[in-house]
């Protein structure tokens, strides 16, 4: 969000700066060139927005699925340390039996 709010504010400083440079800020001096202008400028800045917009929801989506596979592997890890706590109390039961043996 930051860079498309810095981008509108770069454009809209140029348009100022190209209106008050053609009109001197005189409203009888508009002609139909400034508001095809105007509208190029419109369609410009929805251009670069459309990209930005684009560029930063596919960014977004992909550190989502990081997020996602990050937590699915967490998970996968817990799993494996409980097997392995199993796997490690059976031994421990089965070296007691061996120690031990109940005739």
């Amino acid at each position: 969000m930051k860079s498309i709010s810095i981008t509108g504010l770069i454009l809209l400083a140029v348009s100022a700066l190209l209106f008050y440079l053609t009109t001197d800020f005189a409203v009888e001096q508009i002609k139909l060139s400034h508001i095809m202008g105007i509208m190029g400028g419109i369609g410009i800045g929805l251009i670069i927005g459309g990209m930005v917009g684009y560029l930063s929801k596919g960014s977004a989506i992909k550190e989502e699925q990081k997020r996602k596979e990050f937590k699915q592997l967490q998970k996968d890890k817990e799993e494996l340390e409980k097997q392995a706590a199993e796997i490690a109390k059976r031994q421990v039961e089965l070296e007691n039996q061996n120690k031990n043996p109940q005739v």
